[in-house]
């Protein structure tokens, strides 16, 4: 098999600078993009690196890789000569030839293209939106959902055994103030009266449940009975929402079963036995400062009841024992701490589970911008914005771009018109035009498009369009690197680069011209194109339209 001409570079410059400082066993090259074009398509600092060990200048370390590697490189028919340059940098150049075969091997590909695997196969859990089912899904629930869809699928697109899941909080105080709210309402009160629940919910929806409820011929005064339809009425009516946003789940995961089956009462039992514990004014601790909290935490109240972290230590051991080597919580930046304690819980046990597990990805505040103006309340919520606001007021496809396009822990400004436009500044629109305008092209030209995998490229030479075909070999590598990662927001990121040189391509070349071998190779390079712009909107969740 031809190894990925990055991959192989970086062997042979690892194995010539393990050779040069032998001390050095655990040595890897790692090549990167250069900020500037002119510096190459990938460089690296190795020489650097090694000139103190070897006690040479960082230049001198450089030239003896150069010649050392010089037959290798050229043995692998995929480069240019390495340069030297500046203190001692290495840069890497892409012979004309690899750069045009990406055409031909994503064709060849097709939706494939990017995708790799992972040996072994990891068996992967992405817990995600873990919304009480107390209310209409919020934005923060959406970026929630657009993250966790999107990083299971790149694990998915690395070859791992993914399962999607959705924890429901359906137990604790939350859940009570629900069905005593819906209580209320069903007895004719509104949040505006004496008697309302002091932590109540006041949206609209409390309202419409009350009705349904009364309707089905349920008692105003059997609170058991309307928790229970109204967590059922909200579990529905987010299970809507998140299939309106084109996200799925393989496994729906109620809080209450672990206290039903004796999970969370077991884990306490183990937790003692660990000899971790301790009684302090009739509650029940755990020394998590073992574990490198900053002081230790309640297990079990003086009341009897659980502190909310022991449900989720009892959570997770289900999932090592079910073979789960990987999980991935994707929770708002609110639940830091519980990193921790969690994490700590689990070492307690001395179940032989790694000191690391579960990983997080924490996502920070969106704020909904309209107008100018933020938009902090929802009709029908009553304090937020809702999921299925941003879904009516700009589309799903713009939602789950724009909520991916960030870091998981920067802030996030969603603007609503900026959503909206048709413009360069609007990310979705430049990205889903770049692939409609393919595809407009292809209409134009009306050939058939099948026989365009095996092409002759030799007439791809100007360039913008080797640029354009650089970035085009860049995908599997920014898959790879997004997954280990757990940052989607690269491929936001890609996707725009690889549009912004696309645009820039047709504006200066015309596609269609009268020589047959430039016009056929040049719609190649457009063929795939359109191709890695859908492989790479399909992992976010965005479509690739034809026609805007």
């Amino acid at each position: 098999m031809v190894r990925d001409p990055k991959t192989e570079l970086e062997r042979i410059l690892t194995e010539a600078g393990r050779h040069i400082a032998p001390q050095l066993a655990e040595l890897a090259v790692t090549l990167e993009k250069p900020r500037r074009p002119e510096h190459g398509d990938f460089s690296t600092t190795i020489a650097l690196q090694l000139a103190k060990s070897v006690g040479k200048a960082p230049r001198e370390v450089a030239e003896t890789l150069r010649a050392t590697t010089a037959r290798a490189v050229a043995g692998t028919g995929q480069w240019e000569p390495l340069e030297v340059v500046g203190p001692g940098f290495l840069n890497a150049r892409l012979a004309r030839h690899t750069k045009q075969s990406v055409v031909s091997r994503v064709l060849a590909e097709g939706a494939r293209y990017g995708r790799a695997a992972a040996t072994p196969a990891q068996k992967t859990m992405v817990e995600f939106v873990s919304a009480n089912p107390t209310g209409p899904l919020h934005v923060g629930h959406g970026r929630q959902a657009a993250l966790g869809d999107a990083i299971a699928a790149l694990l998915e697109a690395q070859g791992h055994e993914v399962t999607r899941e959705f924890y429901y909080n359906d137990s604790g105080a939350q859940i009570h103030n629900l069905a005593l709210s819906v209580q209320a309402r069903a007895q004719g009160r509104t949040p505006d009266d004496p008697g309302w629940p002091s932590d109540g919910y006041r949206g609209e929806y409390i309202e419409e449940i009350a009705r349904a409820y009364t309707a089905a011929g349920g008692h105003s005064d059997d609170l058991e009975a309307i928790r229970k339809f109204s967590v059922t009425a909200l579990r529905r009516e987010q299970d809507a929402d998140l299939q309106a946003f084109g996200v799925r789940f393989d496994v729906y995961y109620l809080e209450s079963s672990l206290y039903t089956d004796g999970r969370v009462e077991a884990a306490v039992r183990a937790l003692v036995a660990s000899g971790k514990t301790y009684e302090h004014e009739g509650a029940l601790w755990l020394r998590t400062t073992d574990y490198g909290d900053d002081k230790d935490r309640v297990v079990r109240k003086s009341d009897g009841s659980y502190t909310y972290f022991v449900p989720d230590v009892a959570y997770h051991v289900t999932k090592w024992e079910r073979g789960f080597r990987k999980v991935i919580n994707v929770q708002g930046t609110d639940h830091h701490s519980t990193i921790t304690r969690v994490r700590a819980g689990l070492q307690a046990l001395n179940l032989g589970i790694p000191s690391g597990y579960p990983d997080y990805v924490l996502h920070n505040l969106v704020k909904v911008m309209r107008g100018g103006v933020e938009v902090k309340i929802s009709k029908r919520a009553g304090s937020y914005v809702t999921l299925r606001d941003l879904i009516d007021w700009v589309g799903r496809d713009a939602v789950r771009f724009f909520l991916v396009s960030r870091r998981a822990e920067s802030e996030f400004v969603f603007d609503v018109d900026l959503a909206r436009s048709q413009s360069e500044e609007n990310p979705v629109y430049y990205v889903q035009y770049a692939h409609a305008r393919v595809c407009s092209v292809f209409s134009q030209w009306g050939g058939d498009a099948s026989g365009l995998a095996q092409a002759p490229l030799a007439s791809l030479t100007g360039d913008r369009e080797l640029a354009l075909a650089g970035r085009l070999a860049d995908l599997p590598d920014v898959l790879r690197s997004a997954a280990a990662e757990l940052a989607p927001h690269a491929i936001a990121f890609y996707l725009r680069d690889l549009a912004g040189e696309f645009h820039s391509y047709y504006n200066a070349e015309r596609i269609l011209v009268e020589d047959q071998a430039t016009r056929t190779a040049r719609l190649a390079l457009c063929a795939a194109v359109r191709q890695v712009i859908a492989n790479g909107l399909a992992l976010i969740g965005v479509s690739a339209p034809e026609r805007m």
